[in-house]
């Protein structure tokens, strides 16, 4: 059969097993094969994607030759990488080739500017202009029919803002809230690159998605699943805690993208059963949690595995110096997408309506506990942090006599974990008691009340537990137990609460005046 004319390819309806034809040019769509080739200015770097050319359904196919030989393009650009790059290549736009910084406009005909001050978005110079429809960004069917069968009407701001520059091959750092929809916002981007590259995947990845928990890392995968699989997108989960032989068993099979925490990576990188000559799409998903967990060695262990030239994406929800510092040593020119603002510190979101609740004695902890409980409809999910496992414990058996509760903490075996997840998610549980260890990195939608059973050692950990509520536009509401001991943790409560626009009680106010300057320490009660 003759070949289709570029830049039209062939490909499969995933629901009819039907051959159609795509133009990756207009996106128009066709089930007769077009007699001449369109011509068009490339879209995107990647505007050649297709699901054709992946090979069998479990992404694993032969080797392609790409267009471009020793380091040069087509259009006479210098490629990001050579011939002496293990084959690896990547074609390099500078801003200046798709956009200039002052180049608003999109196929939509949107007001930029007003999208951008809408959803408090900022974009660094020379940074190209957010796909505010998913017709804007003109993906391939096969991931827009997932999109759509998961009901988004557009893009979330934080996938418009970044989508935009890491399709045309730039480096980016999106600096937003967790539930903010980022996780598409890098997956989408890997997606098509993959798509476009057609490289084999059991020669060994091409994407390496890090994050700081095998519950994050988790959750990413489920997410590249839903959305990449028709696609071919093939991955793998890989995370402590669980055994390692099944994990290497799917490697072994071939895998385009690798979802991991960092220590379980170098375990297989120093076994040298993990290649990754090939890997040409590095994510760091929630980077300063990453850095703050001590991660950070095993990171640029991993780095110096990954060949020169690759394109980086970064997200944090904080921009502190140690985070600018990595991404200055791992990225090149990015891109920087701020939703909200770039604080060097934690802030806490405004939707999340935070309540204190002073107590003489613990035995009134359980009687408040109930009560909050109960302001809340039927089935509404409640996360509630202890400081210990013990507690976590003792707790769970307590509430589980009047209403469907489970414990997660650090000593769970992986499987009751997921168990445990699965039944939160679920509703048949819709009580969660969690430590602060066990629950980073959990993403979980509608979430109505967060309770701080005990307060946390650092008031940063006060703003990670109750941004856990509140996420994606929706409203929370954080509870927070306090005795004479937190005194401490009064005086920066207060300016947390200040920040964003929490009502402060008188209790709380003469608490930080006798408590001091902060969670360090204080004059009483510490």
């Amino acid at each position: 059969m003759a070949e289709v004319p570029p830049p039209w390819v062939s490909t499969v309806d995933p629901s009819s097993g039907l051959t159609y034809y795509w133009n990756t040019q207009t996106n128009e769509t066709s089930w007769e094969r077009p007699a001449n080739p369109a011509v068009a200015a490339p879209p995107t770097l990647y505007g050649g994607a297709s699901v054709a050319g992946l090979g069998s359904s479990n992404g694993i196919g032969a080797a392609t030759t790409v267009s471009a030989q020793h380091g040069v393009t087509s259009s006479g650009r210098q490629s990001r990488w050579n011939a002496a790059s293990n084959g690896a290549y990547q074609e390099s736009y500078s801003a200046s080739d798709v956009f200039s910084s002052h180049d608003l406009s999109t196929g939509s005909g949107l007001d930029v500017q007003g999208w951008l001050a809408k959803n408090e978005v900022t974009l660094s110079p020379g940074t190209p202009p957010p796909f505010m429809t998913f017709e804007d960004a003109q993906l391939p069917p096969s991931i827009m029919a997932e999109i759509r069968r998961a009901g988004f009407p557009s893009p979330s701001p934080i996938q418009a803002a970044s989508w935009a520059p890491a399709m045309r091959g730039r480096d980016v750092v999106g600096i937003a809230k967790t539930g903010s929809g980022k996780t598409l916002g890098f997956l989408v981007p890997a997606f098509l690159r993959i798509m476009r590259e057609r490289k084999d995947a059991r020669m060994g990845p091409t994407t390496l998605v890090m994050a700081p928990t095998r519950e994050l890392a988790s959750q990413i995968h489920a997410e590249c699943v839903k959305f990449g699989q028709s696609s071919g997108m093939n991955s793998v989960c890989l995370y402590g805690g669980a055994p390692k032989g099944g994990q290497l068993a799917e490697l072994r099979r071939g895998v385009y993208i690798i979802i991991v925490t960092p220590g379980r990576l170098n375990d297989f990188l120093e076994a040298g059963q993990v290649r990754l000559s090939q890997c040409s799409f590095v994510v760091m998903d929630e980077a300063d949690r990453m850095l703050d967990m001590g991660f950070e060695p095993q990171i640029r262990k991993i780095m110096a595995r990954v060949p020169p030239g690759y394109q980086s994406l970064m997200y944090t929800a904080t921009w502190p110096r140690d985070v600018r510092r990595l991404a200055s040593e791992f990225q090149r020119d990015p891109c920087q997408v701020t939703i909200g603002t770039a604080n060097e510190k934690l802030t806490a979101n405004k939707d999340v309506e935070q309540r204190i609740i002073m107590i003489s004695s613990p035995h009134e902890r359980d009687h408040h506990l109930v009560q909050q409980i109960n302001t809340l409809p039927g089935a509404s999910r409640v996360l509630i942090f202890c400081s210990t496992k013990r507690t976590c414990d003792q707790l769970q058996r307590a509430l589980s006599r009047q209403i469907g509760c489970n414990a997660i903490h650090g000593d769970k075996e992986q499987r009751e974990r997921e168990r445990v997840l699965a039944d939160f998610k679920s509703g048949r549980a819709p009580i969660l008691v969690a430590t602060d260890v066990a629950a980073r990195g959990l993403d979980i939608k509608d979430i109505r009340m967060v309770i701080n059973y005990e307060f946390p050692p650092k008031t940063e950990d006060y703003i990670h537990r109750i941004g856990r509520t509140g996420r994606a536009g929706a409203k929370g509401i954080a509870v927070t137990f306090m005795t004479s001991q937190d005194m401490k943790h009064a005086s920066e409560l207060v300016a947390i609460m200040r920040d964003s626009d929490q009502k402060i009680s008188p209790e709380l106010e003469q608490m930080a005046m006798l408590g001091g300057g902060g969670g360090g320490g204080g004059r009483r009660g510490g």
